[in-house]
């Protein structure tokens, strides 16, 4: 019955049957939520506005512009366990381009609860089988923003400068920091370190190495060591390091992460620690996840769909009823798929002919 899935179907299926393995429960929620809720965490949200309308008792409630912050909302505080969730749904948002609405499919999971070092490497485990399942042309960029957040704690406590430099380090421009740093009137050595910084890219164990080196302070030392642990218990696959994926600091605080497939122009998944957003909400507990976007999906491995049937058969106003359905399922129990018509469809893809 798989074969006969489209290819995003197919994709969807798998992940849910990886996550399971991984003691993930399926995870279902309304089409929307109480406005309030998405209108206290603006910052957190991807994407350009949330879509609102007003209920029957005048409750001013929202489309799903995203499914974290439900399961948060929805999520117990318990010493030693963890709520584990994954989750496909459609969220729905404003595109800034266009002005248009967008309905976007996502499959993602959540860890939410005491966590520890296992469960960051389970989720980043999951998050690049993900990938692999999908294509096994990907790479996963991971950064900390800890080590983001302890850098500039050592440079400046000027919010303005310090947003000035997330932007610059985004766009990996030595110019902007350099900018930023005479504007502020920062120092020459601590601009320097910054423009070094961003150009520390790629694999893990050179990364660290450099880390390691620049000993910043101890909020830096601490981080590094924990992005060391990690990326030695995640091994050689396609995993690089890149301090230029940057969330926001009021919810971010550890690791952050984005993957790519070949083929693809945007970054298909993300995800990370959010554990200032749980403190936020009322929650004692910490949280990691990821999200998908599925319909990225959909022209990935299209060459492996070259067919949309088996066999298209033709038939006439005189074929018998009868035989017409026999034939069918002949070719049915010879494991093809069938699409029975009186003419050849304009768009219709198909190995062979059959004419009855």
């Amino acid at each position: 019955m798989i074969n006969y899935l489209k290819n995003e179907e197919k994709i969807i299926l798998s992940l849910r049957q990886l996550y399971s393995k991984y003691g993930y429960l399926p995870y279902k929620m309304n089409k929307f939520e109480e406005y309030d809720l998405y209108a206290k965490n603006k910052e957190f949200l991807i994407g350009d506005g949330v879509i609102t309308f007003t209920d029957t008792h005048g409750k001013l409630l929202a489309l799903k512009p995203d499914v974290t912050l439900s399961i948060i909302k929805n999520a117990t505080d318990n010493k030693g366990t963890k709520s584990k969730v994954y989750y496909s749904e459609n969220v729905y948002r404003i595109s800034g381009k266009t002005r248009e609405y967008k309905e976007i499919m996502q499959t993602g999971l959540e860890c939410v609860g005491d966590l520890d070092l296992y469960d960051t490497y389970e989720v980043i485990t999951l998050a690049r089988k993900s990938l692999e399942a999908v294509s096994g042309d990907y790479v996963l960029e991971i950064s900390h923003m800890g080590i983001l957040s302890s850098l500039l704690d050592s440079v400046s406590s000027n919010e303005a400068y310090r947003q000035g430099v997330l932007d610059a380090i985004k766009k990996k421009s030595r110019h902007e920091i350099k900018l930023a740093s005479q504007k502020y009137g920062v120092c020459e050595d601590k601009t320097e370190m910054l423009c070094d910084f961003i150009s520390v890219y790629g694999e893990p164990k050179t990364v660290i190495s450099k880390l390691e080196n620049m000993n910043v302070n101890d909020e830096f030392v601490s981080a590094t060591k924990e992005l060391k642990e990690l990326t030695s218990l995640l091994g050689n696959y396609k995993i690089r390091l890149d301090f230029s994926i940057v969330n926001d600091m009021n919810y971010y605080n550890g690791i952050v992460f984005n993957g790519f497939l070949s083929g693809v122009a945007e970054c298909v998944l993300f995800g990370g620690s959010y554990d200032k957003l749980l403190f936020k909400m009322g929650k004692r507990s910490k949280g990691i996840g990821f999200a998908i976007y599925t319909d990225l999906l959909e022209g990935i491995n299209e060459s492996q769909n070259k067919y949309d049937v088996d066999v298209l058969l033709l038939y006439s106003d005189n074929t018998e009823t009868a035989k017409l359905a026999k034939e069918i399922e002949k070719l049915n129990d010879m494991g093809k798929t069938v699409s029975a018509q009186k003419a050849i469809p304009q768009k219709l893809r198909y190995k062979e002919i059959v004419e009855i």
